[in-house]
């Protein structure tokens, strides 16, 4: 099961990334995840939000360079170790993590990690058979 995170091109510059959460503030839209990669010339922002189709418009309608992508978030039991046990399973059925990154907050004593892989479908059914919690967009609170 996916959800969306939308990626945000970014200039590297001081300000900008204000200048994004200045205008998703501002429309009462909650960001949930972020993580940002950077290269010497440029970044990518990623955001899951509580509505990321009205965050991407926004910021398209800003001048962003925005795109949208599936991503699988999974739970991590946490605990010391957690996290090694979910990847171990991941490494064990030979699946390739593209990226990933942790949600804000925790619910029921499980943490969220936002996967980036090839195929959302097999990834999400590998995790199921390992009865691995995939997150719903209800799940996290988002639309």
């Amino acid at each position: 099961m996916a959800i969306t995170q939308i990626s945000v091109f970014l200039e590297n510059r001081a300000g900008q990334l204000s200048e994004i959460t200045k205008i998703l503030s501002d429309n009462n839209i909650d960001l949930k995840a972020l993580n940002i990669a950077e290269t010497a010339d440029y970044g990518i922002l990623r955001i899951i939000s509580d509505d990321c189709n009205e965050a991407a418009k926004l910021l398209r309608n800003n001048g962003f360079i925005v795109t949208e992508t599936p991503v699988v978030a999974a739970a991590v039991p946490n605990k010391a170790g957690g996290l090694n046990e979910l990847l171990n399973i991941i490494s064990n059925e030979d699946i390739d993590i593209e990226y990933m990154y942790s949600v804000f907050g925790q619910k029921d004593g499980l943490a969220y990690m936002i996967f980036k892989v090839k195929d959302v479908d097999i990834f999400t059914s590998v995790l199921k058979r390992y009865f691995v919690v995939v997150a719903s967009g209800d799940d996290l609170g988002i639309k």
